[in-house]
């Protein structure tokens, strides 16, 4: 069966897609996707769907992020993080007290302007594709969301913090404003995401250790709505895609039928529509 999630650790030095397509080979299925890009130099969770759970992508990628990062204070360079080229150096002494008032007073609700280097379009062409021919662009902002904030460790002129952001945050950027705070430029030295949604770090597997054996997890292991019992013939209903009338209160419902997942749906007024279907 070729229809799941994989909960993968990426490493080092492969980009979300490489993963992707390595997947792709393993399992023997062009139908895979994955919920959220890590840059090569990141390392974490990678949600990677297979058959039809490319149709969870979306509702998959929409979920908030954690992730652990250092930044490198007097440094700017032109992808936003270490393995960039460096365009700006500024040598100015900022003290703890500053950093941790910048942490500590950041807005948890701004306009991020996006990285040059990343695969945002602007009138149908990618950023990356504007910087490396050398056109410049004014850069889209986005609405993002900063839930939690916390710095761990300042040494040797790099800081390491925790964050937990909404869809369509770059770290990269937040790295940036950060040291715009504190009065100097500052750009990414490594990244980790260590939970998305519900799904943590600890859940994950290492792409090395991935076989075509390796199971794959299902609904049951990626949300946690209510579950309801559903009859033969709703059963055929659900197969048809067709709405349902059932006598629940909850906001989103997991359908089963003798205990087998066969779809999410999700109440509209006085009836449910279907979200999501395995069968």
């Amino acid at each position: 069966m070729t229809d799941g999630v994989l909960f993968i650790d990426k490493p080092k030095n492969l980009t979300s897609r490489d993963v992707v397509n390595q997947i792709s080979k393993i399992y023997h299925t062009k139908k895979v996707g994955h919920t959220g890009t890590l840059d090569p130099m990141a390392t974490g969770i990678l949600i990677v769907c297979l058959g039809k759970y490319t149709k969870l992508v979306e509702s998959l990628t929409s979920t908030t992020k954690e992730y652990l990062a250092k930044m490198v204070l007097g440094i700017e360079t032109d992808t936003g993080d270490i393995t960039g080229k460096i365009e700006k150096k500024v040598k100015k002494e900022i003290s703890i007290e500053k950093i941790k008032e910048t942490f500590l007073n950041f807005p948890q609700i701004y306009e991020q302007e996006v990285p040059l280097y990343s695969a945002v379009k602007i009138n149908g062409k990618k950023l990356y594709e504007y910087a490396r021919e050398g056109i410049k662009v004014k850069l889209p902002k986005r609405k993002v969301e900063i839930f939690f904030l916390e710095l761990k460790n300042y040494e040797n002129n790099e800081i390491t913090f925790q964050t937990t952001v909404s869809k369509g945050t770059y770290i990269r950027s937040l790295v940036r404003d950060l040291a715009f705070q504190m009065g100097t430029v500052g750009t990414m030295s490594s990244l980790r995401r260590i939970k998305q949604g519900s799904i943590d770090i600890k859940d994950c597997l290492p792409l090395e250790q991935i076989t075509k054996d390796t199971p794959l997890k299902t609904m049951k292991d990626l949300f946690s709505y209510p579950t309801y019992e559903v009859t033969e013939r709703e059963k055929e209903k659900i197969k048809n895609g067709n709405f349902l009338f059932l006598s629940s209160k909850e906001e989103k419902l997991m359908l089963t039928y003798q205990g087998e997942v066969l779809a999410i749906y999700k109440k509209n007024q006085d009836r449910y529509d279907m979200e999501f279907k395995v069968i």
